[in-house]
């Protein structure tokens, strides 16, 4: 049985789902020619242990995740709280067809992908499965690399419309 949404609105439901906060990470990836492309993910999430599986909701009309989605890999990049810088550039294409890559340092993970340096941690994936819901696709993907940042780095969370950092009490 389904309920139609009448007794809220998209600006309502956005505002209240604000309240949980969501990590931010920069997936990146190639395209078919090798150019590099990359989008601010704030819905990444660890799906099973077993096979090692992680994964992300990606609006329909992405032109960054269509042109990543070509190779059949990407990785994840996970910001620290002090890379705000590169949330917003990834979040919005260039309006002036400058690349978002210009002026950052990056490396190649071993799956082709470029890798942020400076991150807390990066995950290199292969695509396992790509659904489509709403108006999203989850994409799952199989891990194959992992690693985390040596040192004291807090990851960039999203919550009420802002960025802020997560802390733990370990």
């Amino acid at each position: 049985m389904t309920r139609a949404a009448d007794n809220f609105d998209s600006a309502e439901f956005r505002r209240v789902l604000g309240h949980v906060p969501t990590s931010v990470v920069v997936v990146t990836g190639r395209d078919s020619h090798g150019v590099p492309a990359g989008v601010t993910i704030g819905s990444f999430v660890s799906i099973s242990l077993d096979p090692p599986l992680v994964g992300f909701f990606q609006g329909h009309g992405s032109k960054s995740w269509t042109a990543i989605a070509e190779s059949g890999c990407f990785a994840v990049n996970v910001l620290t709280d002090a890379q705000q810088d590169l949330c917003w550039r990834f979040a919005k294409e260039p309006a002036d067809g400058t690349s978002r890559f210009d002026g950052i340092a990056v490396h190649e993970a071993p799956n082709g992908s470029p890798l942020i340096d400076g991150t807390v941690a990066s995950i290199d994936c292969d695509v396992h499965s790509t659904l489509d819901i709403g108006d999203h696709f989850l994409v799952v993907g199989r891990v194959t690399e992992l690693r985390t940042a040596t040192g004291d780095v807090s990851p960039m969370v999203f919550v009420r419309g802002g960025l802020g950092r997560a802390s733990s009490s370990k």
